[in-house]
């Protein structure tokens, strides 16, 4: 079971990171239109309608990867103060009452949706129209994949309410460790320590 779970959270992951490059594209064709439209005063009516469905993109393809990683924003105050049994009875029962009743809507929904701007090859309201079906079924791959990430998540709830602690799950990008870094550079305390002579501002030099 184990390994089932962190392979949906290494697919979820691997989705993840692959549509962060999203964000290269458009800072690249925010930066164009720009040079564009201010130095040689040539803009693009397309430019904002390919922004806004990248950015689009970008923003739904992160729900699966952020919840793998247990990073959506969540009121902890006191949730912190749990013990691992009691989180886990909180989230479960939030996840069956409220998660899983609105993915699945979401992804009924934008299926529904994608079929019917497919239906009539739906294009962007410009000039030079783009054509928009293709980005709709973003929205109910990316339910899919956050309904997948959910349910795996439910699992590990229940796991957690059996043993009394969360179970392992798969980590990408971590805080600087730097005690851990120092290790690593081979750097101790008294190293850094003996620097200060060479950074240290002479009394009466100060003002």
């Amino acid at each position: 079971m184990q390994r089932l779970l962190l392979a949906v959270d290494r697919a979820s992951t691997w989705i993840g990171q692959f549509f962060a490059w999203t964000i290269v594209i458009l800072t690249l064709g925010i930066s164009w239109e720009v040079f564009s439209r201010y130095v040689l005063n040539t803009p693009h009516d397309w430019n904002l309608n390919v922004q806004i469905m990248l950015y689009g993109t970008l923003f739904m393809m992160a729900g699966a990867y952020t919840l793998a990683k247990n990073n959506h924003v969540r009121g902890d105050v006191l949730y912190g103060f749990f013990t691992p049994r009691t989180q886990a009875w909180i989230d479960l029962v939030l996840y069956v009452l409220f998660f899983l009743p609105g993915i699945v809507a979401l992804t009924w929904a934008g299926w529904t949706y994608a079929m019917e701007a497919l239906a009539i090859r739906e294009k962007t309201f410009s000039a030079t129209p783009l054509p928009l079906y293709p980005f709709k079924f973003i929205i109910p791959f990316a339910g899919a994949m956050l309904l997948l990430q959910g349910i795996v998540e439910i699992v590990r709830c229940t796991q957690c309410i059996r043993a009394g602690e969360w179970p392992s799950r798969e980590e990408d990008v971590e805080e600087v460790d730097v005690d851990k870094l120092k290790e690593m550079v081979h750097v101790s305390d008294a190293d850094i320590a003996s620097l200060d002579k060479y950074v240290a501002v002479p009394k009466e030099g100060r003002s």
